[in-house]
């Protein structure tokens, strides 16, 4: 444990002098839409389930709606606590999901995670973008 944590220091140092050779007007290329992982997890990740989301679809696409979750996540300029959802009744069960969006969206970094206290309300807030 020691060597590497050694290890890490030379090489990190070894390349800071590296970082301020970068030109100021140097500005970085947003990272590339490798697609948004989103996951469901139950009460204490008794189990979780997850895919990616590319926006626009591609045809190796595994979300089931991944058109109207795009179309919602567009709708909402990204931003997931922004999302319309599907509002419909849902009872007061309490019986927690976890859900997490962590990735690249049209060159933002997308690193969000919200716990609903139920999959009814989960959807009613979310609406397409997590049923899978």
């Amino acid at each position: 444990m020691r060597v590497r944590a050694a290890l890490t220091t030379a090489v990190l140092t070894a390349l800071l002098p590296l970082g301020s050779a970068v030109p100021a007007a140097a500005v970085p290329h947003p990272a590339p839409d490798r697609g948004v992982l989103l996951t469901v997890s139950g009460s204490a990740n008794t189990w979780i389930r997850g895919v990616v989301l590319h926006c626009p679809p591609g045809p190796d696409d595994r979300h089931p709606d991944a058109l109207g979750a795009c179309t919602a996540l567009d709708a909402a300029d990204g931003d997931f606590d922004a999302l319309a959802g599907d509002p419909h009744p849902c009872t007061y069960e309490d019986d927690p999901v976890t859900v997490t969006a962590e990735g690249v969206r049209q060159g933002d970094a997308v690193d969000w995670r919200h716990t609903y206290s139920n999959a009814c309300l989960m959807d009613a807030v979310t609406g397409p973008v997590f049923r899978f």
